[in-house]
């Protein structure tokens, strides 16, 4: 399990590569990356149901 420390180091580490500017931007593209795998998750746990 990650805690929050690691957590606080990853994300400084982020921060350092990328910069403000394209950390939302990045945020943001991992959110709905993780949105569209969970969709495709229920969608075959759904059809594998049938």
């Amino acid at each position: 399990m990650i805690g929050w420390t690691e957590i606080l180091v990853i994300l400084l580490i982020l921060l350092l590569l990328f910069g403000s500017k394209r950390l939302p931007e990045l945020a943001r593209s991992l959110g709905e990356a993780v949105a569209e795998f969970r969709k495709g998750l229920k969608k075959a746990e759904k059809e594998a149901g049938k």
